[in-house]
């Protein structure tokens, strides 16, 4: 990465403060800040990290205003046009994109070392039938470390390959027999005889007495979500990743962590929240309009939720993705009626001044909750098929991470708001 240093000048009272400008490869400007405390004795103030540049990274590059994606320099559009999701994993982790050789022998890794431990297995069979998947997903991964530790005395690229690859593989492998076990069903093991986004399908809903074979438009459909949801700079699951993992945590560790933070509503179960609001109109009766006005009135708590996005200002380039596949997954024939309260929902609140004055466009879980429900998917895996497309992009930044030059544990600071300084009153005298 070619970065460019110029500098800035602080002026804080009577002293000035020089401090470098980083130019990035797309020509985004930052302040160097690292030795701010150090030289003025000052920090910055910066709640949730929304003017704070974190990392310098070389996976995954958005422009908020005008609606650009690119993994490793590729544009979304493109990726999703030409590329399986397999090869989008390996583009973020290895840095490139695979050739066929490549792409094979990725392939037999990752069927290779798909199966899950037996002991494993049964653990599924402890949790309740009623658990949240995530809760699961999360457990699970961490427990990965327990059955499947590093080899200390292997090499260590080659350790980081297996590791990599066991988890690619074996999160796939529990995220399906988590819905299962949600289910009571016997558990359907991987097969050689099926590509990754296949083997998934199968293994989810597979019985000894349906002849179940995945229908293409479905693994398409899967192949271009989990690419879609793949990686999104430093965002709250990703940080969260990078945070532990500067502990020294290994992968394992730091997946469990991005799982717990991709969990929230606000984060990866926001297009579950999408479902939620969808049926709520349609069972009560509601109009677009109502539903528009109610999101607008400060006094009433309703959110529209999928609208509006922390980083893009335009239109979620995922979101022109999913609508398009939305509507190619269900099909013509006869539209369903949640996709048809979402269209127009859509089509009213961008012509609403409130919410183009505020930059409130459909954002990528806008639809990709309707694309899970039409191929069977409950509401309550649709993170847990989130945490499975985030997956690459949270391994590639542990291993970015782990290359860093920096190498300090992440320790933000604070602005202290308490009280000063107290003494202790013997319990006695305390009123």
């Amino acid at each position: 990465m070619d970065i460019k240093k110029d500098a800035a000048k602080l002026i804080l009272e009577d002293q000035q403060v020089t401090l470098p400008i980083i130019t990035d490869s797309m020509g985004d400007k930052a302040i160097d800040i690292t030795s701010l405390r150090k030289q003025t004795g000052y920090i910055t103030y910066d709640p949730g990290y929304a003017n704070t540049g974190s990392a310098m990274s070389e996976i995954c590059y958005v422009d908020g205003e005008q609606g650009i994606l690119r993994y490793r320099g590729y544009d979304i559009e493109d990726l999703v046009e030409h590329c399986e999701f397999v090869e989008v994993a390996h583009l973020l982790i290895k840095g490139e994109l695979p050739n066929v050789q490549e792409r094979l022998l990725y392939s037999e890794m990752l069927n290779r070392h798909s199966l899950l431990h037996i002991d494993m297995r049964n653990f599924f069979r402890d949790y309740p039938q009623d658990a949240h998947p995530m809760s699961i997903l999360a457990a699970m991964v961490a427990s990965l470390s327990a059955f499947y530790p590093e080899l200390a005395d292997a090499d260590p690229q080659a350790n980081i390959d297996l590791t990599v690859t066991r988890l690619l593989s074996k999160m796939r492998t529990i995220a399906a027999f988590t819905y299962r076990q949600m289910n009571g069903l016997d558990f359907v093991n991987p097969s050689y005889k099926f590509s990754y986004c296949e083997n998934f399908l199968n293994m989810m809903f597979s019985t000894s007495v349906n002849a179940y074979v995945p229908p293409p438009l479905h693994v398409r459909a899967l192949n271009i979500l989990l690419i879609l949801h793949a990686d999104h700079e430093q965002n709250c699951s990703t940080s969260a990743v990078r945070l532990v993992g500067s502990s020294d945590a290994n992968l394992y560790a730091s997946v469990a962590a991005g799982c717990c933070a991709l969990w929230g509503t606000k984060h990866g179960g926001a297009n579950q929240a999408v479902m939620q609001m969808l049926l709520k109109i349609h069972n009560e009766g509601l109009t677009v309009e109502q539903v528009v006005e109610m999101a607008k009135d400060k006094e009433n708590g309703f959110r529209l939720a999928g609208f509006g996005h922390r980083i893009y200002k335009t239109y979620d380039p995922r979101a022109k993705i999913a609508k398009e596949l939305c509507q190619k997954v269900i099909g013509n024939t006869e539209l369903d009626p949640l996709l048809q309260i979402a269209l127009d929902l859509e089509q009213v609140a961008l012509s609403d001044p409130y919410f183009i004055e505020r930059n409130l466009y459909p954002n990528v879980d806008f639809y990709t909750g309707i694309i899970f429900h039409a191929m069977g998917i409950p509401e309550s895996m649709f993170t847990v098929l989130f945490a499975l497309g985030r997956l690459p992009g949270w391994i590639a930044h542990w291993l970015e991470w782990a290359d860093d030059p920096y190498q300090k544990i992440a320790r933000p600071r604070q602005v202290y708001t308490g009280l000063a300084k107290r003494k202790v009153v013997p319990l006695a005298d305390r009123v």
